[in-house]
């Protein structure tokens, strides 16, 4: 099984071709979820992801002979661009295989850096299978994503940096997909630090990992904003080390993921994919098991889809109560909509969209009930509005989401 001096080994190969990435406390997230947070901005890489780390690792190992002849890889997008980009920087050719549902910007930004990019599969399973059948086909190394010992041991070298910078760490809450970033980080923290917990999150709907480590049988989903960690199958050498050096597993669902994303855009202007918030989400849900506590994130990716992010940006107003739907039910008469606008002026918001609804509702003929989406700065200020709209004659009423 892996060790720390391979982790060691694996930091030595990546210094100065990956960057040793901010690992700060946040002392607003810190007062929100009653435990000391420090986060690791994996985001920050050139590729936007901690893949660099495995994918540089295990290309610095190639020989020549594998050099010449060039790797295939899998990934939804992280792998994918880690390995290509390295692989552009040594000068070796680099196939991947990416599956149909992969958000369009990280396929072109793996476009970008040089590799060939080959769409197959509605799985990562899938997109696997192929991957491994250009490799046996066209004599191309392949480059797992996570159950390989070089991708796990270049993953750990975050494991060093963090308790370098803080040594004194009660916990490490990390993120799991295929397991290769938990497996490595446990090695490292576990070899420095044999007291350290070490907890692994995954998503309620790809649970793969949980399921194997506990015997437990829940069901897998489809789809998640959390794509990175969307696996349908933990890897051999990862669940190995997950057993043996993971204290604790915990779920999160999606509108948890979705308040960290938010969370972390607006308190520490920072941008991370579904993926990337998946730790602070499980600080988010289960916050007894961390109070009090010295806790590491790693910010593990920032590549997520500009369509994906307007629409998670506008639920969580929704949730903040930021913003706000209410049915105003009126005389439809000239002026009353005016008069509507005004008082809700009056009051502070600001209005988003108007909608008038006339047949479909059970107001008397002459009514119209008129639903307004308004911006306001929260919960309190929404029933400031609807008091005032009612103050002004108006029945007045928010719409439930």
């Amino acid at each position: 099984m892996l060790q720390l001096h391979d982790i060691e080994a694996a930091a030595a190969r990546l210094k100065g071709h990956v960057l040793d990435t901010p690992f700060v406390e946040s002392r607003t997230i810190s007062q929100l979820t009653g435990c000391q947070v420090f986060l690791k901005f994996e985001n920050l890489q050139y590729t936007a992801s901690f893949k660099e780390r495995g994918a540089c690792n295990k290309l610095a190992q190639l020989t020549a002979q594998e050099r010449a002849r060039g790797v295939v890889a899998m990934s939804a997008g992280n792998h994918a661009q880690g390995v290509a980009y390295h692989a552009q920087r040594l000068g070796i050719r680099a196939v991947i295989v990416m599956p149909l549902f992969t958000p369009g910007v990280k396929v072109e930004r793996t476009r970008g850096f040089g590799a060939e990019v080959v769409l197959h599969g509605d799985t990562l399973d899938a997109s696997r299978s192929h991957a491994r059948e250009l490799a046996q086909r066209d004599g191309l190394v392949f480059v797992h994503p996570y159950d390989d010992e070089a991708i796990v041991a270049g993953q750990g070298t975050l494991g060093l940096e963090m308790l370098r910078e803080q040594p004194d760490l009660d916990t490490l809450v990390i993120a799991i997909g295929g397991g290769g970033l938990i497996a490595g980080i446990a090695t490292a923290a576990k070899g420095i630090r044999p007291d350290i917990r070490i907890v692994g999150v995954q998503t309620e709907r790809f649970p793969a990992m949980v399921n194997a480590i506990q015997g437990t049988q829940l069901p897998q989903g489809t789809s998640t904003i959390a794509e990175g960690i969307a696996v349908g199958t933990p890897g051999v050498i990862t669940e190995a080390i997950v057993r043996r050096r993971v204290d604790e597993l915990l779920l999160v669902d999606e509108g948890d993921i979705e308040q960290a994303i938010v969370m972390l855009l607006e308190i520490e202007k920072t941008l991370v994919e579904g993926a990337g918030a998946a730790g602070l989400a499980a600080l988010i849900k289960h916050p007894a098991r961390f109070a009090g506590q010295r806790v590491g994130l790693v910010l593990c990716g920032g590549n997520i889809d500009p369509m994906l992010l307007a629409s998670i940006i506008e639920r969580g107003m929704v949730r903040a109560g930021r913003l706000a739907r209410i049915q105003v039910n009126a005389r439809d008469v000239p002026g009353n909509l005016a008069r509507i606008a005004t008082t809700v002026a009056e009051a502070g918001a600001n209005v988003n969209e108007v909608h008038h609804q006339r047949a479909f509702t059970l107001l008397a003929a002459q009514n119209v009930a008129i639903e307004l989406v308004l911006q306001t700065r929260g919960r309190e200020h929404i029933e400031l509005v609807i008091e005032r709209l009612r103050e002004a004659g108006f029945d007045a009423a928010s719409v439930p989401m």
